[in-house]
């Protein structure tokens, strides 16, 4: 049989696996975070008719080539290409892509294994998971602790966990922020010069609250009391209101030099004590107050509270995720309390990772092993676009130009086929 008839078998086999890839790239032009397919060929063995003949110096004969015919075409490579998709905008705040490398991490149950992918379209399940739309859980970290400077930071050298927004083994209810006891004040502005002694008053409001986020109006007046020497005293007080007392410690001396400037004592940083009535059932409130922040200029008295720590509780009203996956709420109190924080996985090898299907990948010996989440942006992973989603990165026309190409490889082929079939249909003839 001829060598060419097996050629072209080979020919179509391998334009046929070409053009499946080709299909199934053209029709999963839509699909979120696709990544496409290539095929390159190479050729089969050669059948060596002749080997090469080195060069005879003594008979002044030249060398010469091998003489070898190919036996046709088979697949090389079946290349996953990795390269970005283009950017969808979806305002969807569950809607994530990623901005360089990385995968999102996912896993379906505690005991499955984990697998990865480009497409970030999430959502909240009824018990607050984030999760893929088949269902898949997606992984990063809930537990964090607060600094003393209110900043929430997230241990990832931890495990990952399946990220929930509603609980978490230390929040058991996250769609609700507890109440916060106010501990600190600081007060603005300016106290009037010009005010006589012992004769003006001026009141500033300070609202604050307790551990049950109970509310209470204080008012601290401030009067003008006398000048020794260099330096003029104002006194201060907090009166008794609804549903508190104060204690002794709720009034104080604070003092001003010739600049108008306070003196930094004791009495610029005092602590008051707040005792709710006995009918509310909190614990007493402990504020320490700054006054560091005041001056004492001839101009209208305009002090004001800023930066009073301490709220009521408060019910999730919406979220927010970042650029580093920290994914926010904001409550209705007007807080911002953590809710998680989503880890990427990044690969030595992401095109050595293997396909199983609604967009998922799985490690493979050549994709490098997968040891553990990191914060997106670190680690060579890349930042994250919330809000929008990764396309599919087919490109049509060139997925149209080489559909034409193949077409005519296969069809160049199917010639090879047919014209080998005519010469052997002439010598068959030949015994006529």
């Amino acid at each position: 049989m001829m060598r060419s008839m097996f050629s072209g078998v080979s020919g179509l086999r391998t334009h046929q696996t070409k053009m499946d890839v080709i299909g199934n790239n053209i029709a999963n032009v839509n699909t979120v975070g696709f990544k496409s397919g290539r095929v390159t060929f190479e050729e089969v063995f050669s059948q060596t008719l002749k080997g090469a003949g080195s060069p005879d110096q003594a008979t002044g004969r030249g060398g010469t080539n091998p003489m070898q015919i190919g036996l046709g075409i088979d697949v090389a490579t079946i290349d996953t290409i990795m390269t970005r998709g283009s950017l969808q905008r979806t305002d969807n705040p569950t809607d994530l892509s990623i901005e360089g490398d990385g995968f999102f991490i996912v896993r379906g149950g505690s005991s499955g294994a984990y697998m990865f992918t480009r497409a970030g379209n999430f959502g909240l399940d009824r018990l607050g998971n984030l999760v893929t739309g088949s269902g898949m859980n997606v992984y990063g970290w809930q537990s964090y602790t607060r600094g003393s400077d209110g900043t929430y930071s997230f241990d990832t050298e931890s495990p990952i966990e399946p990220i929930n927004l509603f609980s978490d083994p230390v929040n058991k209810n996250k769609r609700m922020l507890a109440a916060r006891a106010t501990t600190s004040a600081v007060l603005t502005g300016n106290l009037d010069a010009s005010y006589p002694i012992d004769d003006m008053e001026f009141m500033v409001p300070i609202t604050v609250f307790d551990t049950l986020g109970n509310d209470y109006k204080l008012s601290i007046t401030f009067k003008k009391t006398g000048i020794e020497g260099d330096y003029t005293q104002w006194e201060w007080e907090i009166a008794d209101g609804m549903g508190f007392t104060s204690d002794d410690s709720a009034t104080g001396e604070i003092q001003f030099d010739k600049k108008g400037q306070i003196v930094p004592d004791e009495g610029v940083t005092p602590s008051i004590i707040v005792i709710p009535n006995d009918e509310v059932g909190s614990e007493d409130i402990e504020i320490e107050l700054d006054f560091s922040q005041l001056t004492m200029y001839a101009a209208d008295s305009s002090v004001k509270p800023t930066n009073v720590d301490g709220y009521p509780p408060g019910e999730i009203v919406t979220f927010s995720i970042g650029s580093d996956g920290m994914i926010t709420g904001v409550y209705s109190n007007g807080q911002q309390q953590p809710l998680g924080l989503v880890a990427l996985a990044g690969f030595e090898n992401p095109a050595g990772l293997q396909k199983m299907g609604n967009n998922l990948f799985i490690t493979t010996s050549n994709s490098g092993e997968f040891t553990r989440g990191v914060k997106a942006g670190s680690d060579g992973t890349g930042t994250l676009n919330p809000g929008t989603l990764e396309m599919s990165n087919v490109d049509l026309s060139k997925e149209f130009t080489d559909m034409i190409v193949t077409q005519r490889g296969f069809q160049a082929n199917s010639r090879i086929i047919t014209t080998s079939d005519e010469m052997l249909q002439e010598l068959v003839n030949l015994k006529r």
